[in-house]
Order: C-alpha cells, then sequence, then structure tokens
C-alpha cells in the first residue's frame, strides 16, 4: 500500500480526517500520491473509461492537496478485491461485536467504533510478524507527504454564463468579470469569505471577497471595457456635483448624499438614487426636502424610498413633539415658586 491509498480503504484515508487514540494521540499526518475511489457520484460524475470527469468539488479537493485521482474501473472487481474483502470483513466484524450494546447518539456508536479499532490496529498478524500499525508507521507513513499548512475549505460551485453587464451573480450579490469573458461558461467557486470564478481551462481569472450586506454589485475597475472605464472615471467628478447641490439646499440633505454616495464602492451606483432625492425638492419644494432628510438622519435611514415615503406620508409637515414634563409631586421639602418672591 505504500504511496498508493485507495479511497474505499476501512483503515487509512488520504488525509487527517480519522484519528486515533492510542497511548499517544496519533494522526495519518500525510498525503498519499493517488487516491481511487468508485465511481460514485460525489466522486466521478461520468464513470468515462478513458476520461472520466470528476465532480468539481472532489477536484478541487483533489488539487488543493495535489493528489491523483485515478477511478476504480466500472465493472472491473480486480481493481479493489483487497478493499472490498477488507469492508465485508470489517461490517462483519463490527456489528458482531456491537449488536447487543444500546448507543443514544452517534457521538457515543462512534467512540465505541474507534475504541474497537483501536484493538483491530493493534492486534498482531497470524501469519506475520507486526501489526497493522506496526506496517503503517514502518511503510505508509514515511511514503506520505506532509499536509498543506491550510485545511481544505469545501465550496459550492455554480456554473454561470456571463452576461452583457459582466457581472455573474451568486446568492443575489452580482461579481464582476472582465469583460472579454462575455457570454463564456464560468464556474464559480464559493466558500464563506472568498468569490473565485475560473474559466473553461479551470483557471482563476479572478476573486472577490464574498458579500453578505451592502450593495449588489461588486466592481473591479480593470474588468471594465475601455470606454466604460474612461466614462466611470469621467463620472467620478459628478460626486463632487451632487454634494454641492445637497450643501445649497442645506444640511440634513448633504448629509444624506453624503452617505449615500460612500456607501457604495463604486460611487457612480449611488448616483440614480442621489439624482431622485434631489429631484424631489421640485416636486415638494427645498424646505420640504431639508426636513425630511432631517427625519431620515434621526431614524438612521439614508435611501430614496425612505426619504420619498416621508414625503408622500406628509410625516416632514409633522413638528417633533417634545417629551412630557412630569409636575413636581406635592411634598413638605418642595418650597415652590413662591418662595422666591
Amino acid at each position: 500500500m505504500k504511496n498508493w491509498i485507495n479511497g474505499c480503504s476501512p483503515t487509512l484515508t488520504p488525509f487527517n480526517t480519522i484519528k486515533y487514540n492510542y497511548r499517544r494521540d496519533f494522526r495519518y499526518q500525510g498525503i498519499p500520491r493517488i487516491v481511487t475511489p468508485d465511481n460514485c457520484k460525489a466522486a466521478i460524475t461520468k464513470p468515462q473509461y478513458y476520461d472520466p470527469v470528476l465532480n468539481p468539488t472532489y477536484w478541487e479537493w483533489a488539487k488543493h492537496y495535489e493528489i491523483a485521482v485515478i477511478p476504480a474501473r466500472v465493472r472491473d472487481p480486480q481493481d479493489k478485491p483487497v478493499v472490498e474483502e477488507s469492508v465485508g470483513w470489517l461490517e462483519t466484524w463490527l456489528l458482531g461485536w456491537l449488536r447487543n450494546q444500546l448507543f443514544f447518539s452517534f457521538e457515543e456508536l462512534n467512540k465505541a467504533i474507534l475504541e474497537r479499532l483501536q484493538t483491530l490496529c493493534q492486534q498482531p498478524y497470524r501469519k506475520r510478524t507486526g501489526s497493522r500499525l506496526s506496517i503503517f508507521l514502518e511503510v505508509d507513513r514515511p511514503a506520505l507527504r506532509p499536509l498543506p499548512a491550510a485545511p481544505f475549505e469545501l465550496a459550492d460551485i455554480k456554473v454561470r454564463i456571463v452576461p452583457d453587464n459582466y457581472h455573474v451573480e451568486y446568492d443575489g450579490f452580482y461579481y464582476s468579470v472582465f469583460y472579454t469573458y462575455y457570454r463564456q461558461q464560468v464556474t464559480i467557486r464559493a466558500t464563506l469569505t472568498t468569490i473565485e470564478i475560473f474559466n473553461n481551462n479551470r483557471e482563476r481569472i479572478t476573486a472577490h471577497c464574498r458579500r453578505y450586506t451592502g450593495s449588489r454589485y461588486v466592481t473591479i475597475p480593470e474588468h471594465m471595457p475601455e470606454h466604460h472605464r474612461k466614462y466611470w472615471e469621467f463620472k467620478q467628478f459628478n460626486g463632487i456635483r451632487y454634494r454641492d447641490w445637497a450643501a445649497k439646499i442645506g444640511e440634513n440633505t448633504a448629509y444624506v448624499i453624503d452617505k449615500m454616495l460612500t456607501a457604495q464602492s463604486v460611487e457612480e451606483q449611488a448616483y440614480k438614487s442621489c439624482m431622485g432625492v434631489l429631484q424631489l425638492s421640485k416636486k415638494y419644494s427645498e424646505e420640504r426636502l431639508e426636513s425630511a432628510c432631517a427625519k431620515a438622519r434621526s431614524i438612521n435611514s439614508f435611501s430614496f424610498t425612505t426619504i420619498s415615503n416621508i414625503l408622500k406620508n406628509g410625516q416632514d409637515l409633522i413638528p417633533p413633539v417634545p417629551p412630557a414634563r412630569k409636575a413636581l409631586p406635592a411634598h413638605e421639602n418642595v418650597r415652590g415658586n413662591k418662595y422666591y418672591h
């Protein structure tokens, strides 16, 4: 089994996914060069004889650990007779030992199985010297390669066609790719923190920090075509124009517009909303817009919809209600205002 570990082996896995508690904590702490899985859908999408197609997640796992995946041939049992025999024998051996015991959780069951496997791995062979543990330490362990610094992180894989705005969608957010991939198929690999995008040759073309809140468009300016980028660079001055316009209306309006502009990573994504807010001054007057922005500022909500609803419902016309002042209770120690006359 040196430098070759079958993915179906009951007593050995490609890396430290199973922990054995011997006299000291022991892990495999290494990686083989080759893994031979069965043709299950979790590993092999299309079990073709000459060119099997791997499951994308399984391929990512193998790529991360630099493992060669050579699936067992279909309807060719000589590829894995030792493993199949070992699985059947181990299942019978374990079930016979566990059949009269009661377990109330999977944790208890797994703990009992691991303890039973300790006995099996340390049990001497009958027809040869050593045990499974000693053979592993002498033969398999030295042949394993070291583990990488970072463990494999399970990712979600999605296939998308790049639309005309060169932003592909994942989980309600849109991430930019180079505009030259328009109408091409790309693969999104999403983890908890990162969005990676690959082309058909499995080459990474870009990466983004995954977003859960805020603007739904995540754009890298270098992904834009030249005329889009030049227009974007030119339109950067519009932020100054919107701020100047808002400052002429009032302090609260300027504050709201500035909040709307700075909330976007690419400022022009807020230009339409800013224009909508400032245009409300023509419909309702600048005084009412300033009052509505003060209301929006007090509730910490800076959007066109909020300010429009305030004006539409006349909430800006309602004067603020001062807090009620409670009268002092009658008491012999309270002198009253007449005392000072």
